[in-house]
């Protein structure tokens, strides 16, 4: 047997873009294909070539559904790859409405760029089509949790709940024989998050490739029933609807069962829902199919039926239906996209309800610089909407609780049962993030760590 290696093709010095390439006796094995996002200089990433040919890798497994893990398959599939692509069965659901809407993103910004003359290419094409996404999901294969598979000769592989989504998972290997044991983290959860279950405990290995996305730093401690409540309350004092800027898939459902066990066990009350985003609708569908992945802890304490869609949540598809929420003027919950306000039906309600003084704006995510929601929380007093400054006399309001990640302290903590590894290996993160998380594991459990650079190869002894 040839000494296997791992190349690292995406996030490394940064969050985005997770490709992790395993090689051994001449098998290819590509962990997570997802997008290069965020900066300019990262997306144009993702027009490069492939580093190795994707006719050459012999099948792709990942952690989960979110496009920087997964956004990157079809333009794979386009270049040639016609392996099989391993994932949990609620993550092959969630792929469907994921990569079509990317695609159609993609169709979009091109046809955009073409509009107005500004892409170097001539005419300005997507990055991939629905044809690419079609023949993609063709070539998914669902996987359970904690059952060993061969997605390669000479490689096993099982998966392990991760706690950060619906489906996700971290990924333990067995390379060769006598095996070298890997663990891939993907994305870890946090402990006591609302609708997901806590990480599962990592098994030993010899080599641990670990997240580090807020290896600096620590969550507040804030438990986001009581924060969400408050938040509520007082928006139902002001008398105008509550609007918060939701991802999606799982912080919108998440925050539909947190209201539904809030008015149920009184703290809030009684009021209508809106779910405005025809993305969260199907996700919310997905969801309630795999009802079995859910932590409903919350509701269990609070005495309630858990439920993600109660009678009083209104989900609206057509443009029809999101119109007709103008005609509301509260108290009420408005859940629309996108996270950070970069688009979607979100800004049309902050057009005509950001000026009234008596809406509340929930900013219930990660806000990145230069995004609507970073300028909301950093009090700007207009916010620039479809070619209009819109002025800003609605409080804005911040909940941190609701980050999926695991922060240095709970990575720690999900770490602490593992024997030490030989080598631990830390990704997705920014470099001082991941430098953060090295110098915490270095310091409290004298673990060998090291921060690969974009493209690095290290040969697994």
């Amino acid at each position: 047997m040839t000494t296997p290696s791992l190349r690292f093709l995406g996030a490394a010095s940064t969050v985005s873009g997770s490709r992790h390439l395993l090689e051994v006796d001449g098998k290819r094995l590509l962990v997570d294909c997802g997008l290069f996002q965020g900066e300019k200089r990262l997306r144009l990433k993702n027009w490069e070539d492939f580093p190795v040919p994707p006719a050459s890798i012999d099948a792709v497994v990942l952690t989960h559904a979110h496009l920087d893990h997964s956004g990157y398959l079809p333009r794979l599939v386009h270049g040639g790859f016609t392996g099989t692509i391993y994932a949990t069965s609620p993550t092959t659901d969630l792929l469907s409405l994921l990569l079509y809407d990317s695609a159609k993103c993609q169709a979009e910004d091109a046809a955009y760029a073409n509009k107005k003359g500004y892409s170097r290419h001539r005419p300005a094409r997507p990055l991939y089509d629905e044809q690419d996404v079609s023949r993609t999901l063709r070539q998914l294969r669902p996987i359970d949790r904690e059952t060993w598979f061969e997605p390669v000769a000479g490689i096993r592989c099982r998966g392990h709940d991760a706690g950060h989504m619906l489906g996700s998972c971290f990924l333990e290997m067995e390379v060769g024989n006598p095996p070298v044991r890997l663990v891939f983290s993907g994305d870890v959860g946090r402990f006591d998050a609302p609708l997901y279950h806590d990480p599962t405990p990592p098994p030993a290995c010899d080599y641990l490739i670990c997240e580090s996305t807020y290896g600096d730093r620590d969550h507040r401690q804030d438990n986001p029933l009581a924060e969400l409540a408050a938040v509520v309350n007082e928006a139902v004092q002001r008398g105008g609807m509550l609007l918060v800027a939701s991802f999606a898939v799982g912080r919108a459902q998440q925050l539909v069962y947190l209201l539904r066990t809030l008015m149920g066990s009184g703290q809030i009350p009684a009021l209508p829902i809106w779910v405005d985003s025809p993305m969260a609708v199907a996700a919310t569908e997905v969801f309630r199919q795999h009802a079995g992945e859910h932590d409903f802890s919350e509701a269990k304490e609070a005495g309630v039926i858990a439920s993600l869609t109660p009678g009083d949540v209104h989900l609206s598809r057509s443009a029809a239906e999101s119109k007709a929420i103008n005609a509301h003027d509260g108290p009420g919950v408005i859940i629309a996209a996108s996270g950070m306000m970069n688009g979607g039906r979100i800004l049309h309600h902050l057009k005509r309800r950001l000026p009234l003084p008596e809406t509340t704006v929930l900013l219930a995510g990660f806000q990145a610089k230069g995004t609507r929601g970073r300028n909301l929380q950093e009090g700007a007093e207009y916010l620039r909407i479809h070619g209009r400054d819109i002025p800003v006399a609605a409080a804005i309001r911040q909940i941190d609780a609701f980050s999926g990640h695991a922060d240095r302290r709970e990575i720690a903590r999900w770490l602490a049962p593992m024997p030490p590894p030989k080598r631990t290996f830390l990704v997705h993160g920014e470099p001082a993030a991941a430098r953060g998380m090295a110098e915490r594991l270095t310091e409290r459990f004298q673990w060998k760590t090291h921060c690969p650079a974009l493209g690095e190869r290290v040969v697994l002894e």
